[in-house]
């Protein structure tokens, strides 16, 4: 295999895998859990993370405020299993849409389709691992085969999809989802993007190109004559579409990057540029590592984004920023958050609405600027 060096093994180095698979983690809501984070998180970030799930379940999810909920992922969260509690929020309505790296995406593909990731060790020999065509993201370890495989299934299903012409991100995951439903059947229980196709959750990728499912993408084009051409600005004003509908917007971010720039520019977008004032988002929680001192966008507070237009300013009360690891805060959210009453609500499907909300933007648009005309 290209990977390996002259005279590497053919089969990986089973030293390597000996670790236990790493397995998708559904949360089941556990009620001590709850009681912990009520009773025993009462100070610092452990504090913070509980008022971001009482924020959540107590605010977001009142039936009469009828929340627009984005999720953005940034970070290795799928090769660590966390894919499962995406799946349980978006199967239980809790999500709307999901903004995430394409990596996240692809590492997603390799558990759809039933390829094993280890847990291992960050101390080990990386030229050994090379050597022995071995993968490391920091503790999980899987053969470069998977990889390979994984590459050729999404050049296949590029081919079979007929997909061609512009089309979003979302219409790409959805498609690829669908997929995934009809050769591994069963698989939407713990593949993110077969969930969020049988859910009807749409998924998008700030940046496809910068992951492996862009990389086959681009290679459909260049050696099959496709026209297949992902469209970002489908995938901006899809997603302003949504924030504008939705009778309150709010959001859960992993992490930070560009999915979290991707989803707070829509409310900029509508009023800076379509002449749109939605107000800013009315909740705000983020659970990450990166600090406000750098002055990156993923370290941003909710207090500055006020000045943006991405907050509502009369709601700094609920917004909360944990600074905590996402593999270790988000597992725990969706505890509570799947244990709480409120663990349940009616799927908005807007994969489907896409065109029609999308339509709705634009003749908002054309009238703000015929209003705007007439002054």
């Amino acid at each position: 295999m290209p990977h390996r060096a002259p005279g590497a093994p053919d089969t990986p180095g089973p030293r390597h895998l000996t670790g236990k698979p790493i397995r998708y983690y559904r949360p089941r809501g556990s009620a001590d859990l709850r009681h912990l984070m009520d009773e025993g998180f009462q100070a610092f970030n452990a504090a913070r993370l509980g008022e971001a799930c009482r924020i959540f379940t107590d605010r977001m999810l009142l039936p009469e405020h009828d929340t627009t909920i984005a999720l953005t992922v940034a970070g290795a969260l799928t090769p660590a299993g966390l894919g499962g509690c995406i799946v349980e929020l978006m199967e239980r309505g809790l999500v709307d849409f999901v903004i995430s790296t394409g990596a996240n995406l692809y590492r997603d593909l390799h558990h759809a389709l039933n390829f094993t990731l280890h847990r291992g060790s960050p101390f080990v020999d990386d030229v050994q691992l090379y050597e022995d065509g071995i993968i490391r993201i920091y503790d999980v370890l899987f053969p470069a085969t998977v990889l390979l495989e994984t590459d050729a299934y999404v050049r296949d299903f590029l081919v079979r999809s007929g997909l061609d012409g512009p089309i979003s991100t979302a219409e790409l995951h959805y498609a690829l989802g669908r997929d995934l439903i009809e050769r591994q059947p069963g698989c939407e229980q713990y593949s993110v993007l077969a969930a969020a196709a049988a859910a009807g959750v749409p998924i998008y990728t700030s940046s496809p190109g910068d992951s492996s499912i862009g990389m086959n993408v681009a290679y459909h084009e260049l050696m099959n004559d496709s026209t297949l051409m992902v469209d970002p600005n489908r995938d901006v004003n899809e997603v302003c579409a949504f924030i504008l509908a939705g009778r309150k917007n709010g959001c859960v971010i992993l992490g930070g990057g560009s999915p979290k720039n991707f989803y707070l520019q829509g409310q900029p977008t509508l009023w800076e540029v379509y002449g749109i004032p939605k107000g800013g988002n009315d909740y705000f929680i983020q659970i990450t590592t990166d600090q406000v001192v750098w002055g990156g966008l993923s370290g941003a507070t909710p207090a500055e984004a006020v000045s943006w237009g991405k907050v509502n300013p009369g709601v700094l009360p609920d917004t909360a920023v944990a600074y905590v690891d996402s593999t270790i805060g988000f597992p725990l959210f969706c505890e509570y958050v799947v244990g709480s009453e409120r663990n349940r609500r009616p799927r908005k499907e807007l994969v489907h609405q896409r065109e029609r909300l999308v339509t709705a933007l634009k003749q908002e648009a054309l009238e703000r600027r015929a209003t705007r005309a007439e002054g």
